[in-house]
């Protein structure tokens, strides 16, 4: 008889220990997403602050968010227009290489024209200054473009006189001096050109300008040969100095003379590529290195 009374109070209290268990689930659940809650909130506040605290190291305005009026400019003048680049996409490339490298980055260029907003697009956040020979012409971009830095800039040479001037310049020492182009006397250096081209030691210069197509144009001449002075005479480090045209006489010989076959590092198409190091580093540099092999350069 006690064994059935036994399985009876066994049967009774099953009710009791069923609702007890159900509460004790229910209360170490709720335990256990109150923790979770807490510990996920804690965590997703530490996530944000430390987001906010690196963004506020970054010192970065609210602009750096927007595009820059350079190259938006750029963005609707190619979508609209049906002028390209008077360079080919693979010699515009090797240009693009360097940026790619060194900007934001201190850019000259000799010329200006409906590609202009494309090279100061490329070296965002740097400075690119252009220098023109016309002034109508200087007024017409700066309408369409009023970002872009450019001054007029003054020759007072002619093509027709480029073999009279390479002769004198390989004969004058004053040629192979490393100057300031303001104090140079070698006849080739520009020295009339804004102030502000002076005072800034350029990483980048491209020479795809004055005109030179014709015997009474100004020519590249002292163009090609003011920014390998310009290179030779930084106080450090390296210019990239580009050339275009170079299936021309006057860009070919005097690419070629003043800023040395030995600094060429590339030539793709009409354009060629020079890296000048700074003479002022280190002294007693020959003008040009020993030559390179041609087959190494040309792509």
């Amino acid at each position: 008889m006690r064994g059935s009374n036994s399985t009876i109070n066994s049967n009774i209290l099953s009710p009791t220990k069923l609702k007890l268990t159900i509460f004790c689930f229910l209360f170490f659940c709720l335990v256990f997403l109150t923790v979770r809650s807490s510990f996920s909130s804690s965590s997703d506040n530490s996530t944000n602050q430390t987001l906010i605290s690196y963004v506020k190291s970054q010192k970065c305005p609210l602009s750096c968010t927007k595009i820059p009026p350079s190259l938006s400019d750029a963005i609707i003048h190619y979508a609209t227009s049906n002028i390209t680049p008077q360079q080919t996409a693979k010699e515009i490339s090797v240009t693009d290489r360097v940026l790619r490298r060194k900007s934001p980055s201190n850019f000259l260029v000799f010329g200006l024209g409906y590609d202009s907003p494309m090279w100061a697009s490329l070296n965002h956040g740097g400075r690119t200054v252009f220098l023109e020979e016309n002034e109508g012409w200087i007024r017409q971009i700066k309408e369409k473009f009023p970002t872009l830095e450019s001054y007029l800039a003054t020759y007072d040479t002619k093509v027709r006189h480029s073999e009279t001037l390479m002769t004198s310049a390989k004969e004058a020492k004053e040629c192979s001096s490393v100057v300031d182009p303001r104090e140079s006397r070698c006849n080739l250096a520009l020295k009339g050109l804004p102030k502000e081209i002076y005072e800034v030691e350029w990483d980048l210069i491209m020479v795809d300008a004055p005109t030179g197509y014709h015997d009474e144009a100004p020519g590249r001449m002292s163009a090609i040969y003011t920014a390998g002075l310009m290179g030779r005479n930084r106080e450090e480090g390296e210019t990239d100095v580009f050339v275009h045209d170079v299936d021309r006489v006057v860009e070919d010989k005097f690419s070629m003379e003043f800023l040395c076959q030995g600094y060429m590092v590339e030539q793709e198409g009409r354009l060629r590529h020079f890296t000048i190091p700074s003479h002022k580093a280190r002294l007693g540099r020959p003008f040009c290195p020993p030559p390179k092999p041609t087959s190494d350069l040309i792509n």
